[in-house]
């Protein structure tokens, strides 16, 4: 059975995709044929010579199903701003409907596990018309929330819940990830979004921890999907 997911973030850095990649090696590991995408990325570098996003980089070499960069992430913008304003620059347009096209060509080939890492938060714009949120709701993936524990992430999280649910979409449930550092009252803030987000907590990422719990993690996460 396949299983699709559309991973999100509470913001930009949030560590949507520490928590891909981190999944798909997992699932490597599980002997799982697994893939991430990325379809729009803002910010390019030249790696292993050509111009390519990091982030992207980074998903594509921890797939198990082999794909080109080009697949995983095929709209990629040079400048690291919001997506919408690199486009202008660029003078490209980005649509929802050519990046659903992206993603569902990519599909195409045979896997168990897919994750679909958007850009930013939720409501992030990809034309004057259209933003990001409405290729998630086109798909009709269940969606993963990233939270970045840090000071204001209830306020954050909340609100891309309400944002996610009201779009039609199943909260599948949401990953407590410490990008920095551990903060301040961390399990207060833990049991408060755990009583107040409609999902499941399904793993908490700690900083800063050895590569065996940090794979410990992602294992429990994986077994949780």
């Amino acid at each position: 059975m396949k299983k699709r997911f559309f991973v999100t973030g509470t913001d930009t850095d949030a560590g949507k995709t520490y928590f891909t990649v981190g999944l798909l090696l997992a699932a490597k590991r599980a002997g799982l044929k697994a893939m991430g995408l990325k379809p729009v990325a803002a910010g390019a570098e030249m790696i292993e010579g050509a111009w390519r996003n990091q982030d992207a980089h980074q998903i594509m070499q921890a797939n198990s199903v082999q794909l080109a960069y080009e697949q995983v992430n095929p709209v990629l913008l040079e400048a690291a701003i919001a997506p919408h304003i690199a486009a202008q620059q660029e003078q490209r347009l980005v649509t929802a409907a050519r990046l659903e096209g992206f993603i569902k060509g990519a599909l195409l080939l045979p896997h168990e596990l897919a994750l679909v890492e958007g850009a930013g938060g939720w409501r992030v714009p990809l034309n004057d018309r259209e933003m990001l949120s409405d290729v998630a709701r086109s798909l009709g993936y269940p969606v993963v929330l990233v939270v970045n524990m840090k000071l204001g992430c209830i306020n954050h999280a909340v609100l891309t819940a309400e944002s996610i649910i009201r779009d039609g979409l199943n909260l599948a449930g949401w990953v407590a990830n410490s990008a920095d550092s551990q903060m301040p009252c961390y399990e207060e803030n833990l049991q408060t979004l755990k009583s107040i987000l409609p999902a499941p907590l399904m793993g908490e990422l700690s900083y800063a921890q050895s590569v065996e719990v940090v794979e410990q993690e992602f294992d429990n996460l994986l077994s949780n999907l």
